[in-house]
C-alpha cells in the first residue's frame, strides 16, 4: 500500500535534507562576476584562462548587459582564498576584462534556475507537488507518467529537493548557471576603471 504524505512530515524532510547537505562545501565555493566586452572570442579567451591554470569551474554563465557593447560572466569557482585571490588578479590583466567584482549570499542576490522531470503517476502525483509546493518548484508540463518542475534559488535549495524526488525517480535534469547581482545602491560600475563614464551611462 502506497503512504502519503502529511505536510508535517514533508517539512520534516525539508529540513532533514537542507541540514544534510555536506559540510564545508559552501565554504570553498566562490561567486565571481566578469564584466567583460561583449566580442567573439571573449567568452573561449576566459575560459581558455581558467583551463590553463586548472582553476575548478563550478558553474559559468554569461549574458548581454543593458548596454549591449557589454557581457557579464558569472563564474562560480572552487578555492581557497589565495587561489581565488590569484585568480581575480589574473582576470584583471585581461584587456576585454573592465572589471571583476567578488560576490556572496550576504551582499548579493544569488539565483540559479533548474528543470526536473520527475516520474509520477495518480499514486504518488499528490505527494510529489506538496514537495514542490514547499519549495516553490512550479509545474511547467504535465504527462501521464511524469511531471516537469521548475525551480529557481541557491545550490542549496535545489539539491534538497532533488534529493527529495529522488526516491520517486528523476528521469531528466538541467541547471543553468548561477547569476548574481550585489544587493542596495552598488553596482559592478563601481569596479572598473571608467567610473566617472560608466556612471552618467546607468540606465
Amino acid at each position: 500500500m502506497y503512504t502519503y504524505f502529511t505536510t508535517l512530515h514533508i517539512q520534516t524532510a525539508v529540513s532533514q535534507a537542507l541540514c544534510g547537505r555536506e559540510k564545508g562545501d559552501s565554504g570553498m565555493k566562490h561567486v565571481l562576476s566578469v564584466f567583460v566586452e561583449n566580442q567573439t572570442g571573449v567568452l573561449v579567451r576566459v575560459v581558455s584562462m581558467f583551463s590553463r591554470r586548472e582553476f575548478n569551474i563550478d558553474s559559468l554563465s554569461v549574458g548581454v548587459t543593458e548596454r549591449p557593447e557589454y557581457s557579464r560572466i558569472t563564474v562560480v569557482v572552487q578555492g581557497d582564498e589565495n587561489l581565488i585571490e590569484q585568480m581575480i588578479k589574473q582576470l584583471e590583466k585581461m584587456p576585454v576584462v573592465q572589471a571583476v567584482q567578488r560576490l556572496d549570499e550576504k551582499n548579493a542576490v544569488c539565483r540559479g534556475m533548474t528543470l526536473i522531470k520527475v516520474r509520477s503517476d495518480d499514486t504518488n502525483r499528490l505527494d510529489v507537488l506538496k514537495m514542490a509546493e514547499l519549495f516553490r518548484a512550479h509545474v511547467v508540463d504535465v504527462e501521464s507518467s511524469t511531471l516537469v518542475f521548475e525551480i529557481t534559488g541557491s545550490d542549496d535549495k535545489v539539491t534538497a529537493f532533488l534529493k527529495l524526488v529522488k526516491p520517486y525517480g528523476i528521469a531528466e535534469v538541467i541547471r543553468t548557471g548561477l547569476i548574481a547581482l550585489e544587493r542596495g545602491e552598488h553596482t559592478i560600475y563601481e569596479h572598473c576603471e571608467e567610473r566617472e563614464y560608466y556612471g552618467k551611462n546607468l540606465l
